[in-house]
């Protein structure tokens, strides 16, 4: 029998790993198995539910890295391990891995836009066939706002890495925006053999991919992840709704040819 991608089914919370002082990562115990960069709901029973992107999985688990920004989300940070939540998905279209598999990739994280393409590095960082080579560019706004701080320093030895801060410089993070970063891209002559995947804010998705393109990258080996306003997840609420795209359905990912007429 095919499960019910709609009915929420209670999960364990198995571990709790405070990120920051605004983000969360929880493991919830769960046989669903996502692919790189889908969504599930969350929920709680008289709270309401949220779309949150798978950060880890593995078999019997799933990780999701939550921000603290509303009613649901707070009370999901009241939970201790041991306790039960909802979910349900997973939903949407993830990264593209039979475009990207086997060439260069290039992943340009604003803020809590590294979670929606952790486990995809975390699978590249094991695996040195997935992609010829992987550089990522990541960005946060201070140093304490920085995500999975002991992963950023494993994948320096396996990837390309420049991590950035808005308006600071600490060992290890250079200062400025992404966007001010976007030079250290190895293109090499190659362009045609990279694959950029960009996440985070609207305005800074837009704007890197602009300075992207200035840069010679074709706009087909563009991706972006949006994350707007999800509430049904299943297309018929109409809250993702982009003129004619559901975000829920047609995305969350999306190549830039398509995106960059998205106007949200």
């Amino acid at each position: 029998m095919s499960r019910n991608l709609v009915e929420p089914v209670p999960c364990t919370v198995l571990r709790i790993s405070k990120e920051n002082a605004n983000e969360v990562t929880f493991r919830v115990a769960s046989d669903i198995k996502p692919i790189h960069g889908q969504f599930l709901q969350l929920s709680l029973p008289k709270i309401g539910e949220a779309p949150i992107s798978v950060s880890a999985f593995a078999p019997g688990w799933l990780e999701f890295t939550i921000r603290g920004v509303g009613r649901v989300t707070d009370r999901l940070f009241s939970l201790t391990p041991g306790d039960q939540l909802f979910l349900r998905g997973a939903y949407g279209n993830g990264w593209p891995l039979e475009v990207l598999r086997e060439k260069h990739l290039v992943v340009i994280t604003g803020g809590t836009g590294l979670a929606p393409v952790r486990s995809l590095l975390q699978e590249a960082a094991g695996d040195s066939s997935l992609f010829k080579t992987v550089t990522l560019i990541s960005g946060f706004r201070n140093s304490d706002s920085i995500l999975f701080g002991s992963e950023l320093e494993a994948w320096r030895k396996p990837f390309n890495v420049f991590y950035t801060l808005d308006n600071q410089e600490i060992p290890g993070f250079a200062r400025g925006m992404v966007t001010a970063h976007l030079d250290k891209i190895p293109l090499s002559g190659i362009i045609e053999g990279y694959n950029l995947l960009i996440i985070g804010p609207p305005a800074m998705m837009h704007y890197t991919a602009l300075g992207c393109l200035e840069l010679g990258i074709p706009e087909e080996n563009i991706w972006l992840s949006f994350e707007r306003r999800m509430s049904c997840a299943v297309g018929k609420c109409g809250h993702c709704r982009i003129d004619e795209k559901y975000v829920c359905l047609d995305g969350p990912v999306f190549n830039y040819r398509v995106a960059r007429n998205m106007i949200d």
